[in-house]
């Protein structure tokens, strides 16, 4: 028998995993998860029993097309339904577009920190990564992502809410920056968290997409929606974009449930803008109260808050495990709590406090 293990691709080597938010341990102290910006709220009205019947059809494939869902993304955002691809969340149509564009020799541009699955889903195309540093405000310096453009570049990501810092480029500076950019670099706005935005100068992605056709917009049923364990996202782009999008989705990615599910979800705008300014205003509350606290909260528009604790992460998360609550560290350098239930954040404030007047 040959000792030789099968031939990987390079690329592979040195890829960082993903780390997915810690879940509340069932038998540990921990009650509450706030690592993973999940909605702490349930299905919205009509999904559970759209799901429910959906789930009797388990044996036959899901509509590969997801025809149901791409006319109502259509009809929702007044756009062709050319233009509109689905895939496995915004992560899974993400890792699609890097395919579409981006192989060897390649550069993919993001701002860092920002999602963690960018640097991921570069590599494993075997793209280079060109990380440009966040400002000393926690955003997006457009300016000099704009400069790190190379003959080389060929997609750049700009998460507006950033993840995992909460901050937001506005209209002014995002235009000036797609002003600089060629047109045969793709730019991808990823809005996962586009519900939770409340400034009027922060664009809506899918009007800027409209005449610019380098510019591909990302959003995702997990998280204002709910849907998150059914992995359902979408882009909206330009025919050429969308098209080859389909073209690199995984055959019968969207469950059928997911599907139905999304559909229903969309149908129950009304009840969803209420749960997510019931989060907004959960969010304003936490802010307010950390800064009397003496934290520094960068300006969140998403469903999470930001500290930037450096080497004091580690111990700050561990705290807050020991206090009820499960957050998100990223060691050396901050983390990232969700917005979830008032019973939660409850208990992360009073962490917060703790913590700050014994450190």
């Amino acid at each position: 028998m040959s000792e030789k293990n099968p031939k990987l691709r390079a690329e592979l080597e040195g890829i960082p995993t993903y780390k997915p938010g810690k879940p509340a341990a069932a038998d540990g102290p921990a009650a509450y998860k706030l690592s993973s910006n999940e909605n702490p709220y349930p299905p919205l009205p009509g999904v559970m029993e759209t799901v429910t019947a959906a789930a009797c059809d388990l044996n036959r494939y899901p509509d590969m097309a997801c025809t149901a869902l791409t006319e109502e993304l259509a009809e929702r955002f007044g756009v062709p339904a050319s233009h509109v691809a689905t895939g496995t969340g915004s992560v899974g149509v993400a890792q699609q577009l890097i395919q579409a564009t981006s192989g060897p020799g390649d550069e993919v541009i993001y701002a860092w920190r920002s999602f963690e699955a960018y640097p991921i889903i570069a590599q494993i195309s075997g793209a280079t990564s060109v990380k440009v540093p966040l400002t000393s405000d926690e955003v997006h310096d457009l300016d000099a992502m704009a400069d790190a453009i190379t003959d080389r570049t060929r997609l750049i990501f700009v998460c507006n809410p950033n993840n995992p810092t909460g901050t937001v480029v506005r209209r002014a500076e995002l235009e000036r920056f797609l002003d600089r950019v060629p047109g045969d670099v793709l730019v991808v706005l990823d809005e996962a968290y586009r519900e939770f935005i409340r400034d009027a100068e922060v664009p809506d992605g899918v009007m800027i997409y409209r005449d610019r056709p380098n510019v591909c917009v990302l959003r995702t049923f997990s998280k204002a929606y709910g849907l998150a364990g059914l992995r359902v996202g979408f882009a909206i782009a330009h025919e050429p974009v969308a098209a080859a999008l389909r073209k690199t989705a995984v055959p019968f990615g969207v469950s059928q449930l997911a599907q139905e599910a999304a559909v229903a979800s969309l149908r129950a705008e009304d009840e969803l803008l209420g749960r997510v300014g019931s989060l907004v205003c959960e969010r304003t509350r936490v802010v307010d109260t950390l800064r009397a606290q003496g934290w520094t909260v960068p300006e969140t528009h998403a469903n999470f808050v930001w500290l930037r604790l450096g080497e004091r992460t580690v111990a700050f998360a561990e705290a807050c495990e020991q206090a009820g609550v499960v957050i998100r560290p990223f060691a050396g350098e901050g983390v990232r709590v969700t917005i979830g239930e008032t019973e939660a954040n409850d208990i992360f404030l009073k962490a917060a406090e703790a913590f700050r007047k014994e450190a």
